[in-house]
């Protein structure tokens, strides 16, 4: 899959401290991202991505007016933005909720732009990533088959999306953009190269990828 410049992702940054969001703005700006919109309120952080609809929404997780989790769950049921979520250290316990909120990556505070950076390229890979698996179950009747199609589709995945990390020491997005491509080339759907992947009949070193 070709990299996106970070020149074209637009971000809007929410956190109750001034000081968080001025290092967020400032480690963003060098980097080439555009930040559309700021707030230290999670409502207000609702409010700017359905205004600006950015690729990235940051989201702390204790804020006024709404807090990041809330805020998550109604920015996640759009789907149209990656989310990633801030937590003190001593927040940890709240990451699996914020999973189920809809957050796809997460930074303990404080952090450095050495974290940053990969936190936002794994919430980015992984909502392409999404997009991918529901345009490819998008003739499913909206129906419980469905639904249970399209979470078996996304198992299958995963399991492959393990293999290939561990066996071929590929990262969670080149796994993920292996797939897809074999996918594409032979004519198939993911969830038919994920089983493929799982039992051992494809392989990176098969279809010319990096093992």
């Amino acid at each position: 899959m070709p990299e996106v410049s970070a020149t074209s992702r637009r971000v809007v940054i929410a956190a109750d401290e001034a000081i968080v969001r001025l290092d967020l703005r400032e480690i963003l700006a060098e980097e080439g991202y555009d930040v559309v919109g700021e707030t230290g309120r999670g409502d207000e952080a609702v409010d700017l991505v359905r205004r600006h609809r950015p690729d990235l929404v940051i989201l702390d997780i204790k804020m006024p007016g709404m807090d990041g989790l809330t805020a998550a769950h109604a920015i996640n049921a759009e789907r149209r933005t990656a989310v990633l979520v801030l937590t003190a250290f001593s927040q940890r316990d709240l990451i699996e909720q914020a999973r189920d909120a809809g957050a796809l990556a997460y930074l303990v505070k404080p952090f450095q732009k050495e974290e940053l950076l990969p936190a936002i390229e794994v919430a980015l890979a992984r909502f392409n990533e999404m997009a991918a698996l529901e345009a490819e179950n998008a003739s499913l009747a909206d129906d419980k088959r469905g639904l249970e199609e399209q979470l078996e589709t996304r198992r299958f995945v995963d399991r492959a999306k393990g293999k290939l990390m561990d066996d071929f020491g590929l990262r969670e997005a080149e796994a993920f953009a292996f797939i897809q491509h074999t996918a594409m080339n032979r004519r198939t759907t993911m969830r038919e190269i994920a089983r493929q992947v799982v039992d051992g009949s494809i392989t990176p070193r098969q279809d010319g990828a990096p093992a």
